[in-house]
């Protein structure tokens, strides 16, 4: 890091402590509500989920967390340990466990410019380099935090770069707070529009429950040798191999990989995540594109169609209430789904072309919207980097 400000140990910047270790056997005290790895993300902390154990009066005292304090997780994977967020708004006498570690600012430091410069160097890979690795998990440790030299300027100038610094997150802000508003739309979507239980004004159309096989086709379609070769991704379906995976895992005659044809519904049977029984996705690539043979390929009856299934399957939740039923478990307990099994479970779909079109419709703008957001999302969030590689590092200096 750039050393034009002057370098301090973080301990001499205020007090630096670690949590109190949870101890099963502790029946002394009083039950008071603690924080721990699960609720501290970048930036927020989350207070949905907070567990409780007793702690003595003294230990309250010393664990008690205050309106600024700053968490870190002490214990994280290596891309995710030092990740932080201020305490502010928590339940009374909130304590935290041996898996953060507590900053609370010293006299001669602002907290707002403390949380911005720790977030950069978890952001830049500074505490994954001093941090412990043991299997999976790396440790910060207390010590290393306290002992780690970084660029603190004088005070005054410390809150103009917090100031500077919160316009930008005030604006990433309002922009994920309309893209949690997007989501929670798409949901109300799949609930409701997906199923007919709202109807989109002017459309009396018939709704059936119907087998996929009555709106998909299996075309059997092979590679030429000319196609790309793609894989399946949770968050952006369709994807080059190489840009997905880092490398092509395609054997070296392709000639009987299944090719997608624009608009074709993929279903992938390996387990993903969330996803435990398959991902299944609309190609929106403008090509002919092959995946693994191991993969089904299925053209919609009509591409609005596979609009409304591809927004419908991008939930977990619907694509294990669909592929559940279905599952052929073989000699060896592993889980089946032949193509043929997939076409044979049941959804309530429009019938009406016009009426298919006109959801497709609105899933279509409503992607858009959210594809925008990421964009702007993603460009503040550059832009933000690079300003606090400039502002934190006293490269650019502000006038107080």
């Amino acid at each position: 890091m750039n050393r034009r400000f002057p370098m301090m140990p973080v301990a001499a910047t205020g007090e630096v402590q670690g949590g109190r270790q949870r101890s099963p056997h502790m029946i002394e005290g009083r039950v008071v509500p603690y924080l721990r790895v699960a609720n501290v993300f970048d930036g927020y902390i989350d207070f949905s989920d907070i567990n409780e154990m007793p702690f003595k009066q003294r230990e309250i005292e010393t664990f008690r967390l205050r309106p600024g304090d700053i968490l870190l997780n002490e214990g994280q994977s290596v891309e995710l340990v030092g990740r932080c967020a201020m305490y502010a708004d928590g339940p009374e006498d909130c304590c935290f466990q041996n898996t953060l570690i507590r900053y609370r600012a010293g006299p001669q430091t602002d907290a707002n410019f403390a949380i911005q410069l720790f977030r950069y160097c978890q952001a830049i890979g500074i505490f994954s380099r001093i941090a412990v690795k043991t299997n999976s998990i790396a440790h910060l440790g207390v010590s290393r935090f306290a002992e780690l030299e970084l660029p603190f300027p004088p005070l005054p100038e410390q809150r103009k770069i917090a100031e500077i610094l919160r316009t930008w997150d005030e604006a990433i802000e309002k922009l994920e707070a309309l893209r949690k508003a997007n989501l929670r739309r798409r949901i109300w979507m799949r609930s409701h529009l997906f199923t007919g239980r709202t109807r989109l004004p002017g459309y009396t159309g018939e709704w059936r429950e119907v087998t996929l096989g009555a709106v998909l086709t299996e075309h059997g379609l092979q590679g030429t040798g000319a196609e790309e070769v793609f894989s399946v991704s949770v968050h952006k379906g369709l994807i080059n191999q190489i840009e997905h995976l880092g490398r092509s895992f395609a054997a070296a005659d392709t000639g009987h990989y299944n090719r997608v044809l624009p608009g074709d519904i993929v279903y992938t049977k390996s387990p993903t995540g969330d996803f435990p029984l398959g991902i299944i996705k609309q190609s929106k690539i403008s090509a002919e594109v092959i995946v693994s043979p191991l993969y089904g390929v299925f053209t919609p009856a009509t591409r609005a169609l596979g609009v409304i299934l591809d927004a419908l399957f991008e939930s977990p939740i619907a694509v294990r209430n669909y592929l559940h039923p279905l599952v052929q478990k073989g000699a060896k307990n592993t889980i089946a789904i032949t193509n043929r099994r997939f076409l044979e479970g049941k959804l309530r779909l429009p019938m009406d072309q016009a009426e298919q079109s006109a959801i497709a419709e609105v899933v279509e703008v409503s992607q858009a919207e959210l594809t925008a957001i990421d964009a702007e999302i993603e460009a503040l969030t550059r832009q933000k980097r690079g300003l606090m590689q400039k502002l934190l590092t006293g490269e650019w200096r502000v006038a107080v």
